[in-house]
């Protein structure tokens, strides 16, 4: 029967599919603004192409045993999520808000992407709209292996991410992006995912890393299988992330320029923060540090790229990785097993981030958007450490619950024996 499933469920995929062609248009087609398209083509593509980039990131962090079924991890995100966005997620995330809560969007409105044949959203299409989000949907629950590497079974796995993005991803999207979505209402910026993305991965990786308990022999040392491919990895990430931060001006004009240049500005101002706090502390640079440093630098300018200037954004470059390095230092001194230390990078590296917008957002940069507490004003602020509270509740013990829903469904970790052999022959049949 659990060999059936899967398949059984593609089936219904392709009748759906039957019942429902999409190929209505509207009565009169909506007019597009032909350079915004085009951006938001090239961003699209930009942003799936962090998820290859991730799974270099990680596979090159993990031992060699484990290399392959780390980067497949990510990988299969593009195929599995993307099925559940086109069906229904993306209508439960953008569509017609339910019931005035602004919580959860109909999945009636573009169920199996059903109207949106000559539909605007602002001056591109709405399927372009949809398509750059499922990227953003994709790469969310792949930050979360890094955390549970090395001891998950693959098909638990699979069921994890699709229970993660149903229940967690999809609610927090349309309560912070869709118009009538309760913290977009309440005033909550977040420009490109601080809050959707990268703090929902990393205390759903924190849950998982304390779920799943140490891994067997964590106590050895960790030798990376591949520091070029983290390297590799890094390029890949921040090359993307233009589309990640940039493309969230869903235009082509000065605001997208403006959040090019604050994401590569805290991007690089991190790498560095994190070389030069590492020397400070006796360690030799490493390039490791400056590439994690990067990543870093990337996750806390996501939810302020629109938001803030350029030198606002060195600031909070530098202020992230000497803050997530510290967490990283203090995650290694418990008994915490969390493979990649995602939660520190991500989860308090897009902390971090919420709270510096909260700081120095201003309408300058963006009228859309408000006057933060370097500017005088304290309203932003406080909303914004009431949303970070809200929201790290709802993905920690969503994801706790989550993890313990699938583990009854199939266990979640793989036995020792599979472990200590490694998960590329055990889970896959492949190795390196």
């Amino acid at each position: 029967m659990k060999k059936i499933v899967p398949f059984g469920i593609l089936v219904i995929v392709v009748i759906l599919a039957l019942m429902f062609p999409g190929n209505v248009a509207a009565a009169k087609p909506a007019e597009f603004n032909a350079a915004d398209v085009t951006w938001l083509l090239i961003s699209t593509a930009l942003v799936l192409l962090m998820t290859p980039g991730l799974a270099f990131f990680y596979g090159g962090m993990v031992r060699k045993k484990n290399v392959i079924s780390t980067m497949l991890q990510s990988f299969v995100c593009m195929g599995l999520i993307t099925i559940i966005w086109v069906v229904f997620g993306f209508s439960m995330a953008f569509g017609e808000d339910v019931g005035g809560m602004g919580l959860i969007g109909n999945p009636k409105s573009f169920f199996m992407m059903q109207n949106t044949l000559g539909v605007a959203w602002g001056t591109i299409p709405v399927i372009l709209f949809a398509m750059f989000q499922l990227k953003f949907a994709v790469i969310t629950p792949a930050l979360i292996t890094g955390a549970f590497a090395e001891r998950i079974r693959f098909n638990s796995y699979l069921i994890f991410i699709t229970l993660f993005i149903i229940i967690i991803y999809i609610p927090l999207a349309h309560a912070t992006w869709h118009p009538q979505g309760i913290f977009f209402k309440y005033g909550v910026l977040d420009f490109a995912g601080g809050t959707v993305v990268h703090m929902s991965a990393g205390w759903a990786a924190l849950a998982s890393a304390l779920y799943l308990k140490k891994r067997t022999g964590a106590e050895e040392a960790h030798t990376p299988a591949r520091i070029s491919y983290v390297i590799l990895g890094t390029g890949l990430l921040w090359f993307g992330w233009f589309g990640f931060n940039a493309g969230s001006a869903l235009g082509s004009g000065e605001l997208a320029a403006t959040a090019l240049a604050t994401t590569t500005t805290a991007s690089a101002a991190a790498a560095m923060s994190w070389i030069f706090f590492d020397i400070l502390r006796g360690k030799k640079p490493s390039a490791m540090g400056a590439c994690i440093g990067a990543v870093v630098g990337l996750v806390a300018v996501t939810p302020a790229a629109g938001f803030v200037t350029v030198s606002s954004s060195l600031i909070i470059g530098i202020v992230a990785a000497v803050v997530s390095n510290l967490v990283v230092i203090w995650r290694s001194k418990t008994n915490i097993d969390d493979t990649l230390d995602v939660f520190p990078c991500h989860g308090v590296g897009g902390m971090v981030g919420m709270l510096m917008t909260g700081i120095f957002a201003t309408k300058a940069v963006n009228s859309a958007g408000a006057e933060g507490l370097a500017y005088g004003e304290t309203g932003l602020f406080i909303k914004h450490v009431v949303a970070l509270v809200a929201v790290s509740v709802f993905a920690f013990v969503g994801a706790f619950i989550l993890l313990k829903v699938t583990d009854l469904i199939s266990p979640l970790r793989v036995t020792p024996e599979e472990e200590i052999a490694g998960l590329d022959v055990t889970q896959h049949d492949e190795e390196l």
